[in-house]
């Protein structure tokens, strides 16, 4: 599943083609997505410019005048610049066609992602009203993650995944941040020290950086927005590696399920 990182790859893969320009077209090929494709969008979107890319979350905001499309890429979705004369595929569902010629393409096999259009201001809108800090702004600090989990019996892992604590820490940086940190991810969140929080605040920083900077993780389909795939894998200490001997200790690395995720950690490394 696409994560914080492979979003953020993706936005910037496309907002070259998109801002600036005008929306000459939308082809939608595909309505029954997650949420099905407002009827009417087209029209809504035809000759508007595209004002900014940006990135909530894991959703991608198209900002027009007229308001703001909201692309989701779900379990498998992309985004991806594809050539004018390059013909859709089975699970290419739209297409946003700019002034310019050139062509965005929405390709998901298992048509869980979405697009959705609010005229109001998106940070308002259901979807994104309730989530909390993103992990890269200052916002998000040692101190609010250490509040946040006072007294919170949940596991650690479970906390800093909560979208409503922080967005986009999905399950592979989240087990990697948690090694780095070297915390154990069945560890209750309200029996970290405040020190260690702010341990645990730099890793997940500095993990979804690399991530970003290589073009986010490729586990089974994902592309980014050139098409291409990304090389955060070779760089994975514990997730995927159970098994498989810890980078660091050399003890085998544990796999647990953890609400109904796989966990990975090394038991030496992550005593606490």
């Amino acid at each position: 599943m696409p994560e914080l990182p492979e979003v953020e790859t993706t936005r910037r893969g496309i907002a070259p083609a998109l801002e600036g320009s005008q929306i000459k077209e939308l082809r939608v090929r595909e309505r029954r997505l997650r949420w099905p494709v407002p009827d009417g969008l087209e029209g809504r979107l035809r000759g508007q410019p595209v004002l900014s890319v940006v990135r909530r979350a894991k959703y991608l905001l198209l900002e027009t005048p007229a308001g703001c499309a909201m692309v989701h890429l779900g379990m498998s979705g992309s985004m991806r610049i594809v050539p004018p004369d390059e013909q859709p595929e089975k699970h290419d569902h739209f297409d946003i066609v700019t002034d310019r010629g050139e062509i965005v393409r929405f390709n998901d096999p298992r048509r869980f992602g979405s697009l959705l259009w609010t005229g109001a201001q998106p940070e308002t809108h259901p979807l994104l009203a309730e989530l909390g800090p993103e992990p890269l702004s200052d916002e998000f600090n040692g101190v609010y993650l250490w509040q946040s989990a006072r007294r919170r019996r949940v596991a650690i892992k479970q906390h800093i995944m909560n979208s409503h604590v922080v967005v986009g820490v999905g399950n592979i940086y989240a087990s990697e941040a948690l090694f780095r940190a070297g915390i154990n991810p069945k560890r209750a969140a309200g029996r970290i020290s405040r020190q260690r929080m702010q341990k645990l605040c730099d890793a997940i920083k500095a993990v979804l950086s690399e991530a970003i900077e290589v073009g986010g993780t490729t586990l089974r389909d994902y592309r980014g927005g050139d098409g291409k795939p990304g090389y955060f894998r070779q760089r994975l200490n514990v997730y995927e590696r159970g098994g498989e001997p810890c980078r660091v200790c050399a003890t085998p690395v544990s796999r647990i399920i953890q609400g109904q995720r796989a966990t990975y950690y090394c038991k030496t490394c992550q005593r606490q």
